[in-house]
């Protein structure tokens, strides 16, 4: 199973900018697809964008336009740009097998991004 590390999370001001990155390791995940998935406290943990092994990307209403996910697969890497961030975006960050069955996710330790007003 592929296991994930999460960084580039912080603190950020609102309208600030963070990078985050993940690296699997014990796999290779290029080709399936793979997001970002987070979960802010109380709520559920969501889906906020993906990308394919053909790099088709998708996001959640909410982050189009401020977000971006790439993946490097020779690296085993995957990446979020968040700009323009929003106090609504303060939550911990993971990345995971969107098309995995929930049972079947290993989550790696995240990463926490705070957006202050």
């Amino acid at each position: 199973h592929v296991q994930f590390v999460e960084s580039g999370g912080g603190l950020v001001q609102a309208g600030g900018s963070l990078r985050l990155s993940c690296v699997g390791s014990g796999g290779t995940f290029s080709s399936a697809t793979i997001g970002w998935f987070r979960q802010a406290p109380g709520s559920e943990r969501e889906l906020v964008a993906s990308v394919s092994s053909g790099r088709d990307t998708a996001y959640i209403d909410s982050v189009k336009g401020r977000f971006t996910i790439s993946r490097d697969n020779a690296k085993n890497m995957l990446y979020l740009q968040m700009n323009s961030l929003k106090p609504e975006d303060t939550a911990d960050y993971y990345c995971n097998f969107p098309l995995a069955a929930p049972r079947n996710r290993i989550w790696g330790p995240g990463t926490q991004v705070t957006v202050s007003l």
